[in-house]
C-alpha cells in the first residue's frame, strides 16, 4: 500500500512553487528595469550622434547663412541711409544724402586677401556680370577695406587700405578739415592722417571719416580714432589711427560702385583742358 505524502511534502510542493513563481516575477521586473537602462542609454547616444551630425551640418552651412546674413546687413544699410535721406537735419546734410543716393551696393565674399607686404591685395567673388566696375570702394560696417583695381566676368581684384598705393580722402570730426588717409605701414589696424594743417587742433579720440569728396566712397563712413599726433617740419601735422576695420578677421565687404563717376571724370578731363 503506498505511502500518503504528509505534511512536510505538500509544504515542500508548496514552497517550490511560491518560488517558481517569485523567480518569475523577479525575472520579469529585472528584465523591465533592463529595457529602461537600455532604452536611456540609446537616447543619450541617439541625442550625442544627432547632435554631432546638426553641428555638423550647421558647420557646413556656415558660408551661406554667413552670406545671406551679410545681404540682410547690406540691405538694411541702404535702408537706412534712405531715410536719413529723407529727413536730413539741415541743408548741408540734404546736400551730401542726395550724392550719396548715387551709389549701389554689392554684397561680395573675399577669395583671397594678402597681409604680409607693402603692396597688399584683395579677390571678390563679383565681376562685371555683378555690377562691379574698376575704382569701386569696398567696405564694411568697420570702415574702407579698398579700392577695385580690375574686374573680370566674376571676380575682382584690387588694392586694400594695407597698401601703400592706396590713400582715401577723409574728414576729421564731423565738419573738420579733410586731408588723405594712408596706412601706416606696419600694423593691420594703424593708419596716419597727413598734410593736416599745422593750427588745426586734433586729439586723440578724435574720430575720422570718410570725406564724401570722393567720387569712390559715400561719405561718413567711420574709419577710425585718433591716437596721437605730431608736427612735422613746422609746415603740417600728422595723426596717428586706430583704424575700426580689423583686416586679420574679414571675410564679407561690400562694393561701393558709382554709376556717375564716368561722367564726373569726363566733366574733370573738360575742365582741365580748358
Amino acid at each position: 500500500m503506498a505511502k500518503s505524502p504528509g505534511i512536510s511534502g505538500v509544504l515542500s510542493v508548496a514552497i517550490f512553487v511560491l518560488l517558481e513563481f517569485a523567480a518569475v516575477e523577479l525575472i520579469s521586473r529585472t528584465s523591465s528595469l533592463q529595457n529602461i537602462w537600455i532604452n536611456r542609454a540609446s537616447h543619450r547616444v541617439m541625442a550625442y550622434t544627432g547632435g554631432i551630425g546638426e553641428t555638423v551640418r550647421n558647420y557646413f552651412m556656415l558660408a551661406e547663412q554667413n552670406e545671406e546674413l551679410a545681404r540682410e546687413n547690406f540691405e538694411l544699410s541702404r535702408q537706412l541711409e534712405h531715410y536719413r535721406n529723407l529727413f536730413p537735419e539741415e541743408d548741408a546734410k540734404a546736400v551730401k544724402g542726395k550724392a550719396g543716393e548715387m551709389f549701389s551696393y554689392i554684397p561680395a565674399k573675399i577669395i583671397k586677401i594678402s597681409r604680409n607686404s607693402q603692396h597688399n591685395y584683395i579677390i571678390l567673388n563679383k565681376g562685371f556680370e555683378d555690377g562691379v566696375e574698376p575704382n569701386s570702394g569696398i567696405v564694411t560696417s568697420n570702415g574702407v577695406v579698398g579700392i577695385v583695381d580690375a574686374v573680370d566676368r566674376h571676380y575682382s581684384y584690387g588694392l586694400t587700405l594695407m597698401n601703400t598705393k592706396v590713400s582715401v580722402s577723409a574728414r576729421l570730426g564731423r565738419d573738420g578739415v579733410v586731408a588723405p588717409l594712408v596706412w601706416d605701414g606696419v600694423g593691420m589696424d594703424g593708419a596716419l592722417f597727413r598734410n593736416v594743417p599745422v593750427q588745426t587742433e586734433v586729439n586723440p579720440g578724435d574720430t575720422i571719416s570718410t570725406s564724401g569728396i570722393s567720387d569712390i566712397f559715400p561719405g561718413d563712413i567711420p574709419l577710425g580714432v585718433v591716437v596721437g599726433s605730431r608736427t612735422i617740419d613746422g609746415v603740417a601735422k600728422e595723426a596717428e589711427i586706430k583704424l575700426f576695420q580689423d583686416f586679420s578677421a574679414i571675410r564679407y565687404v561690400t562694393v561701393v560702385c558709382n554709376p556717375e563717376r564716368k561722367e564726373i571724370e569726363n566733366l574733370e578731363k573738360e575742365e582741365e583742358d580748358l
